[in-house]
């Protein structure tokens, strides 16, 4: 069994860090379990919901459009996702 420090994981024998884990991750306030190498834009994908209108929200700070596709989800992400209204 490996302790991995940057996903606050443990791993057992033959399981890497890029191995089919799951990590548990708070979305708009629920909890759900997703694969370890998802990516913020895999996430919106799985839950099928477009990108245009909606902000993404990773531990209290804004992720730009450009880095969803690079931004790993880890253990413990707190993830808001928020769709623009209009009105006034």
């Amino acid at each position: 069994m490996r302790y991995d420090r940057g996903r606050e994981m443990f791993f057992s024998e033959g399981q890497g860090a890029r191995g089919k884990g799951q990590v548990k991750i708070m979305l708009n306030g629920k909890t759900k379990d997703v694969s370890e190498d998802t990516t913020v834009l895999g996430l919106l994908n799985e839950l099928d919901i477009k990108l245009q209108g909606i902000a993404v929200e990773l531990n209290f700070g804004i992720v730009s459009r450009s880095k969803y596709g690079e931004t790993i989800l880890e253990n413990g992400d707190k993830v808001e996702i928020v769709r623009m209204v209009g009105g006034g």
